[in-house]
């Protein structure tokens, strides 16, 4: 016998003796095996032998060196001898079952799949076809399809497709043909077209006559047919075909009885099929309506609630919820339009504009109708035979947004305007070339005192004050701290003998909050504090002491930290003071005035509390002319706050509703909680729950009460009286936001917000009170037009909630509060005209319980803390009044918004020491940092990062000291002010988000913006561009707090476009700042930092000011509305207090950034270099996201998007894995509850 020819393996003898049959049958093949058949047979037949009961043949054939696989394709090829062929497929059979998918990637390499093919065409010519063959050969096609992308085309071109099926049509009775000719059907019409070519030869009837009638017979040929079925049905041409053959009742019959029948749960595959079947064809308009037709809803929604108490069946109940969620009718919002419901009548109004679109749309424009499916071309048009999807996204890896065009990604300083028009901006930088002549530099107050020209302008119209009643305001009383800084206001207002006059207040350090309290204390008890090093006495060192700044910086957590003893008992201070004579925070408020805005039982004679509108709606309380509300000075632990400061500067702010109303938290003030407040943990199944009892709704109608409670759209009377049995609702105060209220259930209300002015949408921010609530009973609140497609309400965030009660008894703060929280899309939705012509868009609820401690109370509810425009202003005048002669501080009006408010702006810096021509050179010579903040209304947190930047650029410490001698910083703390005091979550009054105007802002539509680029248009003109321009945001999808920066370098390590080494030089200083924080801030992450420049962002501030006025470092600072996943807050959401503490932090940086950018020694840039290195592993790049650093938090895995508008969310980023779960099957299988699921 010669020496096989077959190349062996090292290792593997070459006398092996299924090494020599397999040379033996190389040797046969061609003319040779049809000669000698017989031969073949017997060789074959001794390979399949040694291969079943020999474990080391199979792995010699299947070794890596052997070409064993060749052999046996090559004799399958050739031979036509039946049995023959048989062995060869017993012996591919047996080598194909074990291997780990790796042996069945070899014989799709080798050819074997399409060799498969043709020999079931041929075989299906002869008459009739061999059973035994056409089994082994469907079952060894069941186990290669899966492994072969393209076995769906390979099939259908080779003609095999017709062979199955016909194959199929003549066994139905014979199962143990059927199964594998089944497999193979199911894995065929995985192909899209396929799937469409199958629906046109009868196999989707063919199916349904497999799966009905209801049978415990061959439960396993059952699930195979229905997961054929159940792809086949992907298919919007099928699913028409199996809702015309009115088989959507059938499977809905179908899955009653297994439902029924299946009480051990043995047969939940099955019963998976059932619903994967329902769930594609209601992928359709058809489809949905045969399924509320045939009364799917009612099926479903009984069987999924007699599921709930075993979780292994939560896959069905997952489903069948999403089914549901996606059959629930789309409903427009219970508005008469969706437009907000004030208008203001803009100047002009541009043609191509948002408003002038909005106001053109057509009557009828928010009829929602379902338009998911509409076009009706086949599916093999539009789809490839790509058999992953997933697998052809894969190609499109780039990230679309990012700039790839190198021109526009380096900067060019740009200032767009002629100087002349420019000079007039010359005004409001006084300090670059005041000369100081005629001051003296003692340390007089009024040595230092510049002139502000930004003040209220008084209105006449009345201000109803939340407190008891009797006087106006403006004869009330009151002692406060306000008073002593203005003898003036002392003059007119004396105080009344029968209040107690608080402690003298001692001027603060508020860039050291704790200490500030501490002292406090401790100077009442004659305690000397033992923090000299940052008492007052620290004013008479010299801040430019190397040593001292030196060891400030090196103890700067100390210094800034805000979560000190001294800051964590202020909260008792409040609650013992109440109680204890004496004690210098009972110096209670003796406050009468003509109307309480929330009914306190014990304090009015009257009817209902809450919300008041008008100059009658307080009336019947007159009589109790001795009703006095007690409540606790706050002046002591609220230095800067001050309620009759407050409603000052209210009647000076112009809202369009003309708001005439102060609230309640706001008039008293916010003193940050002294204890934790966790994320919340996720209940199991809550948000399944949730949308369970939203489709009662649908299912048992006569449950609900459906009453209106609270219209805005009726402005003479929105809050609708009854007798008593519903709460109350009101949102007429400034920031104020909710529309509607609609009494659901007995305690249960569905809240609709506000559109911002001038648009249709927006809808996300919320500030509204309640009142008329019982004590021990949970009410549950549905906001129901919530547009963001997901929210960190769905990973740990609660509502924010006030309670008059507790303020008035010495505790004024607002608390994270609510149970069963989630955020999920709900069945109300915008027409595709009123989303601007992009598909229908559907709205979210955010959802939440909540229960009541106090009988008659008045709580407010807010997404984020308030902080309004009036507050700012109120804030600004104490920081005036705190000024020390060190301090040079000027209040200017930038300009007046399109409402009427004033925009201020800010200049801080020190004194110089001296008017020599030394100190005012230093002085006009110091770098700039330009800050601004609140050009979204919504994002409240920017407005106390702010304010914890302005506390310590005006404290009193040497670390402040030596920063103000370091920079000169101006700050508009408050861009969008109209926004603001109307309520709107992210435009102005032009219904445009003023942070996209940057590029080409308009001086009548976009005044501050306007301004404020000219600012620093002006500034890079005198060759002065700043520094650093940080613009505060709040981010509402991602935790801790994270800068956005601008780098042509790292934005094209993320593109695929070619640079050259000269494109990519760039100095890398923009990263020290975010550095320097991430090391002193506990709730600064630098790993949520990018430095990408997107082209949808490239008419922000941020990069605007970075490409057009050449400032390297252009950044927005983003705080989580959340809280934090990393460091010292790890595990707690984020209050005032760690949000005041940022801004001061971020003056640290800046005074660190100094320091460092002084040094010769670059060492720092190269730790940069290795920063930006470690970080490309965590960059995405192959979503479309709006930001390119990846998300905390993945999409909540509870179906977030169950609508039948797959591409509904394109934009947004959460939504990819929440479209994949629905796309694939098996993810949903492992999915009980998303919140076991949740990856970090």
């Amino acid at each position: 016998m010669n020496k096989p020819k077959m190349a062996t393996e090292k290792g593997v003898p070459s006398n092996s003796r299924v090494l020599m049959l397999l040379g033996q049958l190389e040797r046969m093949n061609g003319e040779a095996m049809a000669r000698d058949v017989e031969t073949a047979r017997q060789v074959t037949a001794k390979i399949f032998h040694l291969i079943q009961t020999q474990e080391k043949s199979g792995k010699e054939v299947m070794s890596k060196g052997s070409s064993g696989m060749e052999v046996i394709l090559a004799s399958l090829e050739n031979t036509r001898d039946v049995q023959t062929t048989l062995n060869i497929l017993y012996i591919l059979s047996e080598l194909l079952t074990v291997g780990r998918g790796r042996r069945v990637g070899v014989f799709v390499c080798k050819g074997g799949t399409g060799i498969l093919f043709q020999i079931l065409i041929t075989a299906s010519k002869e008459l009739p076809p061999s059973e035994e063959l056409m089994l082994q050969l469907h079952s060894l096609l069941a186990k290669v399809g899966p492994k072969d992308r393209k076995f769906g085309v390979k099939a259908r071109l080779s003609g095999a497709l017709n062979a199955t099926v016909n194959l199929t049509k003549q066994n139905l009775q014979n199962t143990k043909l059927l199964l594998p000719c089944l497999q193979v059907l199911r894995v065929y019409s995985t192909n899209s077209v396929n799937a469409v070519s199958l629906g046109k030869n009868g196999v989707v009837e063919l199916m349904f006559k497999i799966v009905a009638p209801y049978s415990k017979k061959n439960t396993s040929l059952l699930k195979v047919a229905l997961d054929a079925l159940g792809a086949l049905l992907k298919s919007k041409t099928n699913a028409r075909r199996a809702v015309d053959g009115e088989h959507v009742h059938v499977l809905l019959a179908l899955y009653q009885d297994w439902h029924h029948n299946d009480t051990r749960h043995r047969h939940m595959l099955i019963r998976k099929g059932l619903l994967v079947c329902l769930r594609n064809i209601t992928n359709i308009k058809l489809g949905r309506k045969a399924f509320i037709d045939a009364d799917g809803m009612r099926i479903l929604y009984n069987s999924s609630t007699e599921c709930l108490p075993v979780r292994t069946l939560d896959p069905l109940i997952n489903t069948s919820s999403l089914i549901m969620r996606k059959c629930f009718p789309k409903n427009r919002l219970p508005l008469p339009t969706i437009k907000s419901a004030f208008h203001y009548q803009l100047p002009h109004v541009p043609a191509a504009g948002p408003v002038a679109q909005l106001y053109s749309q057509p009557p009828g424009v928010d009829d929602v109708v379902d338009e998911s499916d509409d076009n009706e071309e086949t599916d093999a048009d539009t789809e490839n035979d790509t058999e992953n999807e997933e697998d052809e996204k894969d190609q499109h890896t780039a990230n679309d947004d990012i700039e790839t065009d190198l021109n526009k990604l380096h900067p060019k300083k740009n200032p767009g305007r002629p100087f002349e028009e420019l000079r007039v901006y010359e005004r409001f930088f006084l300090e670059l070339s005041e000369d100081f002549q005629g001051c003296n530099f003692e340390p007089s107050k009024s040595a230092s005192t510049t002139s502000s020209s930004f003040s209220s302008t008084r209105s006449t119209r009345p201000i109803i004050v939340p407190t008891a009643q009797a006087l106006s305001p403006k004869h009330v009383p009151i002692m406060s701290c306000q008073e002593d800084c203005n003898p003036t206001k002392r003059k007119h207002t004396p105080p009344s003998p029968s209040v107690p006059t608080p402690a003298p207040l001692t001027p603060l350090e508020l860039d050291t909050i704790h200490l500030t309290k501490d002292q406090n204390r401790q100077e009442e008890a004659h305690i000397p504090s033992p923090d000299t090093h940052t008492t007052l006495s620290s004013l008479t060192r010299p801040p430019s002491q190397a040593q001292m700044i030196e060891q400030d910086l090196a103890h700067v957590l100390e210094c800034v930290s805000l979560e000190a003893e001294g800051a964590l008992n202020t909260g008792e201070e409040v609650e013992r003071g109440v109680k204890q004579e004496g004690s210098p925070v009972n110096a209670t408020r003796h406050i009468q005035s003509p109307l309480l805005l929330g009914g306190i039982a014990t304090r009015r004679v009257g009817g209902g509390g809450g919300s008041n509108w008008g100059s009658d709606c307080g009336s019947e309380g007159a009589e109790d002319e001795g009703a006095v509300l007690e409540v606790p000075d706050t002046a002591l632990l609220l230095p800067l706050h001050d309620p009759d400061l407050y409603v000052e500067m209210v009647k000076g702010t112009q809202s369009v509703p003309q708001y005439a109303e102060v609230a309640y938290p706001d008039y008293f003030g916010h003193i940050a909680p002294t204890f934790k407040e966790p994320l919340q943990e996720r209940v199991y199944g809550v948000q399944r729950s949730k949308i369970f009892q939203d489709i009662e709704r649908l299912i048992h109608p006569n449950d609900i009460v459906d009453k209106v409670v609270y219209d805005l759209d009726i402005p003479s009377c929105p809050v609708i009286e009854d007798n008593g049995e519903s709460l109350k609702f009101n949102s007429q105060f400034e920031s104020g936001n909710l529309r509607k209220a609609v009494q659901i259930r007995k305690n249960e209300y569905d809240l609709v917000l506000n559109s911002d002015i001038n648009s249709n949408h927006y809808h996300q921010w919320f500030y509204f009170e309640a009142s008329g609530m019982r004590v021990g009973t949970t009410y549950r609140f549905n906001i129901i037009n919530s547009e963001k497609s997901n929210s960190q309400f769905n990973y740990g965030m609660q509502v924010l909630m006030y309670s008059v009660q507790e303020a008035i008894s010495g505790r004024p703060r607002w608390v994270r509060t609510g149970t069963d929280i989630c955020y999920y899309k709900n069945h109300f939705a915008r027409s595709s005209i009123a989303a601007g012509g992009q598909k229908g868009k559907s709205y979210y609820t955010m959802t939440f319980s909540t229960s009541f401690s106090h009988k008659d109370d008045v709580c407010y509810f807010a997404y984020h803390y308030p902080y309004t425009y009036s507050t700012l202003k109120m804030h600004l005048s104490k920081l005036e009044a705190l000024r020390t002669p060190e301090i040079y501080l000027r209040q200017d009006v930038l300009c007046e918004t399109l409402g009427g408010n004033s925009c201020p702006l800010l200049t801080i810096t020190a004194m110089p020491e001296s008017n020599s021509n030394d100190h005012i050179c230093q002085f006009r010579n110091r770098p700039l940092i330009f800050l601004s903040a609140r050009v979204h209304p919504g994002e409240t947190n920017a407005s106390w990062v702010m304010k914890g930047t302005l506390e310590f650029l005006m404290g009193t410490s040497h670390l402040a000291a030596s920063l103000r001698d370091a920079y000169i910083f101006k700050i508009v703390p408050m861009l969008n002010p109209d926004g603001v005091v109307n309520g709107n979550h992210r435009c102005s009054l032009s219904g445009e988000d003023l942070n996209r105007q940057w590029q080409n802002p308009n001086a009548e539509l976009h005044p501050t913006i306007y301004h404020t680029k000219s600012l620093l248009q002006y500034l890079a003109h005198i060759q002065r561009a700043p520094l650093v321009f940080c613009d505060y945001h709040g981010h509402s999808r991602k935790k801790n707090v994270f800068m956005y920066g601008c780098s042509v370098k790292e934005t094209v390590w993320q593109s695929n476009i070619s640079a050259t080494s000269s494109d990519l030089q760039e100095d890398l200083g923009y990263r020290a700042l975010p550095k320097i924080l991430s090391q002193i801030a506990p709730a600064f992450s630098m790993t949520s930092c990018s430095f990408v420049v997107e082209r949808s962002k490239e008419s922000t501030a941020r990069v605007v000011v970075w490409r057009e006025i050449g400032v390297q470092r252009s950044y927005t600072m983003e705080s989580t509305l959340c809280g934090c996943d990393q460091g010292k807050y790890k595990g707690l959401q984020i209050g005032t207090r760690e949000l005041e503490e940022m801004g001061a932090q971020f003056c640290v940086a800046l005074l660190r950034l100094k320091r460092l950018t002084g040094i010769r020694n670059h060492q720092h840039l190269l730790d940069l270099e290795s920063d930006i290195i470690g970080t490309q592993t965590k960059v995405v790049s192959s979503s479309p996201t709006t930001y390119v650093m990846e998300e905390d938090e993945p999409s909540f895995l509870e179906a977030i998007d169950y609508s039948a508008e797959s591409n509904d969310e394109d934009a947004e980023p959460e939504n990819e894995h929440a479209i994949e779960v629905q796309e694939n099957p098996i993810h949903l299988d492992q999915l009980s509850d998303c919140e076991t699921n949740r990856r970090d």
